[in-house]
């Protein structure tokens, strides 16, 4: 069963533990207060893993990392893969997100130098999060998705990656413009992680 396979992982607190399929301890902590109500033992994943993104899709990549992470750690694995996609560019840059270029203000100037003189704007931010159980299946999956505009020229100074000119109109604000109340509530992550919360706990019974 879900609950006992959790707890077998974690019998010094008798609370689930899940592992953050990510080498990154900033990720790690966000995700662990994203999640600190369901009282989880939140962890990183091993040391040295790494997990190639060869996936299509957010989605793929999310399930990739999920069920390698779960299979190395022996526990429970939650996983996520986000991105921006422009329609005027047909979805790109999208799991390139990240390696479009190789820093934030870099990769900022190349979609506005691909963006030169497009006529539609529109793009939309998205996170996918998958969660296996310890022998690698994908045992939960949901996607958030946040629609915007990419705007000409920078405006905020929060946020990171391409935030300074993703609009919002719901908000009239950028990513970066919004404190990380607002941004948490409306945008992609968020989305995903209110979507996740419940079902998560059903799942492990946390």
């Amino acid at each position: 069963m879900a609950t006992s396979s959790a707890a077998a992982s974690a019998p010094a607190s008798g609370r689930p533990a899940l592992v953050i399929a990510s080498g990154n301890a900033g990720k790690v902590r966000e995700f662990g207060h994203l999640l600190a109500e369901l009282e989880l033992q939140i962890r990183p994943q091993p040391e040295g893993l790494e997990v190639k993104e060869t996936g299509d899709t957010f989605a793929e990549n999310a399930r990739l990392k999920a069920s390698a992470v779960a299979r190395a750690s022996g526990c429970w694995a939650l996983a996520d893969d986000s991105g921006l996609s422009v329609s005027a560019l047909g979805g790109a840059p999208g799991v390139h997100s990240a390696r479009y270029a190789p820093s934030d203000p870099e990769r900022i100037a190349r979609l506005l130098r691909e963006l030169d003189g497009a006529g539609d704007r529109s793009a939309r931010f998205t996170a996918a999060l998958a969660v296996a159980d310890p022998s690698g299946t994908i045992r939960l999956e949901v996607e958030g998705v946040c629609p915007g505009v990419i705007l000409r020229d920078a405006r905020g100074t929060g946020g990171f990656g391409y935030d300074p000119v993703f609009f919002v109109p719901e908000a009239g604000l950028t990513y970066a413009e919004m404190d990380k109340g607002l941004k948490g509530r409306i945008g992609h992550r968020g989305q995903a992680f209110a979507l996740l919360a419940p079902q998560l706990r059903a799942l492990l019974g946390s």
